[in-house]
């Protein structure tokens, strides 16, 4: 028995086909798969934060001058990709909830910066501890997976330019004729 995939409620219409096309990045936001994804950045996001404040504090303390500078830019850098991870990642689970609506998240949205976050290597890597690099690594993981989500999701977005010069068009081309029947 095969399963017929309905639509969501926001989906487009195929200008070629004129059938309904499904939008497949807010089915994956509104999926299991998120829901996983989203409890595994909420526990990266409490596992750094238990190595920041315990294991951590001691792994500085052995790091050279120029390490502990590194350690420090690092994690700086860390915590600011989790919190803006979370913020994305929060966004979307009250777009699931219906406590926001999918427009209300792409306003609010502006305000989270994820291409902006750093993607490679920390400097002096090969001084860091290996537990940081390693929350350093499923971080950069993480980030990927959510700009690839988001991705999905703003290909999915009703473009509203777009639906303006639509009409634009539609107009030029009634005035054209228009005149061109009253000459």
């Amino acid at each position: 028995m095969t399963e017929t995939i309905k639509p969501v409620s926001e989906s487009a219409v195929d200008p070629v086909q004129g059938a309904d096309t499904v939008a497949f990045g807010e089915r994956l936001a509104q999926s299991d798969q998120f829901s996983a994804l989203f409890r595994e950045g909420m526990a990266l996001i409490e596992e750094t934060a238990s190595y920041l404040d315990g294991q951590g504090r001691t792994d500085s303390r052995l790091l050279s001058r120029a390490a502990t500078m590194a350690y420090t830019s690092t994690t700086m850098s860390l915590t600011t990709r989790l919190m803006q991870l979370a913020s994305w990642l929060m966004l979307q689970r009250a777009v699931n909830e219906n406590e926001i609506t999918r427009e209300q998240a792409r306003v609010d949205q502006h305000r989270v910066k994820l291409s902006s976050l750093s993607s490679s290597p920390p400097g002096l890597a090969d001084e860091l501890p290996e537990a940081l690099l390693s929350l350093i690594e499923r971080s950069f993981r993480l980030q990927t997976r959510i700009i690839h989500l988001d991705r999905l999701l703003d290909e999915t977005a009703p473009s509203e330019p777009q639906s303006r010069d639509v009409a634009l068009q539609i107009e030029r081309l009634s005035n054209a004729f228009g005149a061109a029947r009253k000459g």
